[in-house]
């Protein structure tokens, strides 16, 4: 089992659990110390590679089939966030900022998911369990912002919408090798990406909440990447995981 971007936020939190569950879980992330600090933990494996890199996923996938057997579940956590103005107090937004989030947050996704595909094939399809010819499981992580992205936030919102529009097309293609794709749309939850919030955005989202008012937990992220796997009718779906929130244009 692959988890991207475990070294930290939801991909820690996914990592943990799936470990407590009985996988054994390779930790992908680009801070090679923050893998190699959550595989110890977790007594997993962990792998330094960028996610938008053909040739290191590649050997990072490669790597990971030899060492733990089948590529049975892959969660996609890894990811960036932007917030820049397309006319600014300084200006245009920046060309090349924009082109780096779709390329980690779209390209890199499609990369994960073409390459997981890829090993998911060459494992023995189930022939005992309820869902016969199942092979495995790809998940990724989108946004609320794929739907109510703020202002402020076109790239992020642009790469998010990519990924929630890719997950039925992908689902369909892969279904006759027995491989499942969804996605998770989470809120805002409390991770490192969220840290740089200030009090007055924090209370704004939270307000468009509706219950819990609260950030999410990534252990309830977590928590519905579990279920996902465990559960073979989940395929071709977005699901939202923001306690009913509905973002405003601020």
């Amino acid at each position: 089992m692959v988890v991207t971007g475990g070294g930290s936020g939801l991909g820690a939190a996914t990592a943990r659990l799936l470990s407590t569950k009985g996988a054994r879980v390779v930790v992908l992330d680009r801070d090679g110390d923050k893998a190699g600090a959550m595989a110890q933990e977790i007594g997993g494996i962990a792998c330094d590679a960028d996610v938008a890199d053909e040739e290191t996923m590649h050997l990072a996938l490669h790597n990971a089939h030899r060492q733990v057997g089948p590529l049975a579940a892959v969660v996609h956590c890894a990811g960036i966030a932007w917030a820049q103005r397309i006319l600014g107090p300084a200006g245009m937004h920046d060309l090349e900022t924009f082109a780096q989030v779709l390329r980690v947050n779209v390209i890199g996704t499609f990369n994960v998911v073409r390459q997981a595909a890829h090993f998911m094939t060459q494992n023995e399809p189930d022939s005992q369990g309820r869902s016969e010819g199942s092979r495995g499981v790809i998940i990724l992580t989108a946004s609320v912002a794929a739907f109510e992205g703020q202002i402020g936030q076109a790239a992020y919102a642009a790469s998010k919408g990519a990924v929630a529009s890719m997950t039925l097309p992908m689902a369909r293609e892969l279904a006759r090798f027995g491989i499942r794709v969804a996605a998770i749309a989470p809120g805002i939850f409390g991770t490192p990406m969220a840290g740089g919030m200030s009090d007055k955005v924090r209370h704004s989202l939270l307000s468009q909440t509706l219950f819990p008012k609260r950030l999410g937990l990534p252990e309830e992220y977590a928590a519905l990447t579990a279920h996902i796997i465990e559960n073979d009718m989940i395929n071709g779906s977005v699901l939202r995981l923001d306690g009913g929130m509905r973002m405003g244009p601020n």
